[in-house]
């Protein structure tokens, strides 16, 4: 099996992670509409906020970062999407509290996510 050129896999990342957090925004607003309660809602709205985002920085961290800032902003916003957008939705699902304990790690993964990319960029300018 031939291994795929970075930027394959990269973009291939990129459109994953927008398709879902469209297809996860519609199925809360349409599949999900009156069977979850105001909170549950509200997790759900929150967790598709900052997949779709996030899913937003993955491209630009895919289209500008370079070195291995780039490649780890990269994984570090795939990874927030996952940890933090998945930990909300499964609470909204009704996943047990305790899966709220991830839910910081996926944050913590998007901030190193923005500090690599900001790092990545800045060797670009100099």
């Amino acid at each position: 099996m031939m291994r795929q050129p970075v930027h394959a896999r990269a973009g291939l990342l990129v459109g994953l992670a927008g398709a879902s957090a469209v297809l996860l925004g519609a199925f809360g607003a349409h599949a999900l509409r009156g069977v979850l309660d105001m909170h549950s809602r509200e997790l759900w709205q929150t967790a598709v906020n900052y997949h779709v985002w996030h899913a937003l920085a993955l491209a630009l961290a895919a289209g500008l970062g370079r070195g291995r800032s780039g490649r780890f902003a990269m994984a570090a916003f795939a990874i927030g999407i996952v940890l933090f957008s998945g930990s909300l939705y499964a609470l909204a699902l009704g996943a047990p509290r305790w899966t709220g304990i991830i839910t910081p790690i996926g944050g913590l993964a998007f901030i190193a996510g923005w500090i690599a990319l900001g790092l990545s960029l800045r060797s670009r300018v100099d």
